[in-house]
């Protein structure tokens, strides 16, 4: 059983920086793909950023060129560097992970971003 463990959310202005953390515990992390979702108030959850097994990295068009995902696959720690915020990235934020070659997909249990001046 793998348990991932989100950090790093809070409030911030707009134009604001935030590093969002996801541990997870185990072995095999570096097998795993990677993911961050969000889910603002009232919608559905939404994929936000992946990087592979192999370090492929895919984002929302909505956040190309301001966020930016990582991992350290020696610290079971992958990353969501978010620059430039806007509000309308306000939402509870979501970290997933996958073994390469499997089904079953783990949760953390969100963390919160709030940008509002």
């Amino acid at each position: 059983q793998v348990q991932l463990v989100e950090s790093g959310g809070g409030l911030v202005q707009p134009g604001g920086s935030l590093r969002l953390s996801c541990g997870a515990s185990g072995s095999a992390f570096s097998t795993y793909t990677m993911k961050w979702y969000r889910q603002a108030p009232g919608k559905q959850r939404d994929w936000v950023a992946a990087i592979t097994s192999g370090g492929n990295t895919f984002y929302v068009d909505s956040v190309k060129g301001r966020f930016t995902i990582s991992r350290d696959n020696a610290k079971n720690t992958v990353y969501l560097q978010m620059n430039s915020l806007k509000p309308e990235d306000t939402a509870i934020y979501y970290c997933n992970g996958r073994p390469d070659g499997r089904s079953q997909a783990y949760w953390g249990q969100g963390t919160q971003v709030t940008v509002s001046s």
